[in-house]
């Protein structure tokens, strides 16, 4: 072991990127544990990626039809309570999970996370109220991203690093992107019940290849010494330091002032699509596709080139542009091809992150790269508990919801989302006749 460390780890200013890379995998071969299927590469990371979200869009309605049977008053708010918990539980828990990744491994957080964040979904057809407590508490467990980005990193040298992140996050789209269509197809000739037991086999499958097929990808050497400290656990300790540098505060401004109503939007937008603005099943699916193949598109293409002609920051001011005009259109939306516009528009405000990120990296130090992005990601993740929160609050404080009128006989509890809907009719109705239908939209565009 001495031996191949030694050999490994002596690098010489004359050695080239290709040199460098040869004996970054020939550590990785000669320090690994064997386990798994084959050796670590990104690859495993990906599968995992695609497995869980792949469930879950599965259940994309049903999770909806769920929601409003459950809380059939007061349905926005108590959408914005259970993603609020679910996303401050997540920001808390981040830093322990990771920092003890790094002296356990990741595979057994691999298996940790996907097991606590899928686990509530079979409780959808037993116990509805078990299974949203459940999502509001696998928040400590939901940084799957988290761990396979560390997964990644493990396997992958500098220079690679950057592709295998867009990889992952491709991934991510991609599983978002097919799953919703094919659930409410398989809904429409079967049963939401299938759908759920299906979801629960993905993501037992899930389970199933972290265990028998994904190798350890951390050095033993490396998680020998590691000792955790408070320090690395505290999630307030980027935040605090945010204050000592003026272009880091602003900054976090910045991503605070334009995630948090990101934030808000995607824990409800789908439920106030299907609840508020009547789309059909197929027709959600269809709009998430839409959405999401178009923001691959501006996430490579566009904003390469917006990037390379015009700069980083004026990038971020074209990213915040669409999502004022986005927000603002889903706010007044009564027609179905003003949400199909405002959905492109989303689409291209998904250019602000990346490019507040690669704006950060021109203008901080090189030494402080890591505690740069390391702040901003703090940043975000507290908006990921205060936006589903602040959105669900303000459809409540201006009496927009989906509920049920006193005379609304209410479906069985086997019923699916087009009886819910021809049921609660008139209060439908009446809320398309609102001037405003979604204040917290409105709200987010004022923010942006």
């Amino acid at each position: 072991m001495t031996e191949s460390v030694n050999e490994c780890d002596i690098e010489t200013h004359s050695d080239t990127d290709e040199v460098k890379r040869v004996k970054f995998k020939i550590k990785q071969r000669r320090l690994i544990k064997p386990g798994g299927f084959g050796k670590p590469s990104v690859y495993h990371g990906l599968v995992v990626i695609f497995l869980e979200f792949f469930a879950w869009g599965l259940l994309t309605n049903p999770v909806i039809s769920t929601l409003n049977r459950t809380f059939p008053t007061h349905t926005f708010l108590m959408n914005g309570v259970i993603h609020g918990m679910k996303g401050l539980l997540t920001f808390l828990s981040s830093p322990l999970l990771g920092a003890y990744s790094d002296v356990w491994g990741r595979k057994s957080f691999l298996l940790l996370t996907v097991f606590f964040t899928c686990c509530p979904i079979p409780l959808m057809k037993f116990s509805p109220m078990w299974y949203f407590a459940l999502i509001s508490i696998s928040g400590l467990f939901s940084v799957t991203f988290s761990v396979v980005y560390a997964y990644v990193a493990d396997v992958t040298d500098e220079n690679s690093r950057g592709a295998a992140y867009g990889l992952v996050t491709a991934t991510f789209a991609a599983s978002l992107i097919t799953s919703p269509a094919i659930g409410a197809h398989l809904a429409r000739l079967y049963s939401d019940n299938f759908i759920i037991a299906l979801g629960t086999a993905v993501a037992v499958l899930d389970l199933l290849f972290i265990y028998f097929m994904v190798p350890e990808s951390l050095p033993e050497r490396l998680r020998i010494d590691q000792k955790v400290s408070w320090d690395k656990i505290d999630p307030f300790s980027a935040l605090k330091k945010i204050t000592h540098d003026r272009f880091i505060y602003l900054i976090c401004l910045i991503v605070l002032l334009s995630y948090l109503p990101e934030a808000g939007q995607y824990s409800c937008f789908f439920v106030y699509l299907r609840l508020v603005l009547g789309f059909s099943e197929d027709e959600v699916a269809y709009f998430i596709a839409f959405i999401g193949v178009l923001s691959c598109i501006a996430q490579t293409a566009f904003l390469a080139c917006l990037q390379k002609y015009f700069g980083a920051k004026e990038t971020i001011m074209v990213g915040l542009f669409f999502q004022i005009v986005q927000l603002a259109a889903f706010g007044i939306a009564t027609s179905t091809w003003v949400m199909w516009f405002a959905g492109g528009l989303a689409a291209l405000s998904s250019l602000t992150y990346p490019s507040i990120s690669a704006f950060v990296s021109v203008y901080a130090d090189e030494n402080q790269q890591g505690l740069v992005q390391g702040m901003v990601n703090g940043v975000r993740g507290l908006c990921n508990g205060l936006g589903p929160a602040l959105f669900g609050f303000t459809f409540y404080l201006f009496n927009v919801d989906f509920g049920f009128s006193s005379n609304t006989v209410l479906p069985p509890s086997n019923s699916n989302i087009t009886t819910i809907l021809s049921n609660a009719k008139p209060v439908y109705s009446s809320m398309l006749n609102r001037e405003v239908p979604g204040p917290p939209f409105l709200f987010g565009a004022f923010l942006a």
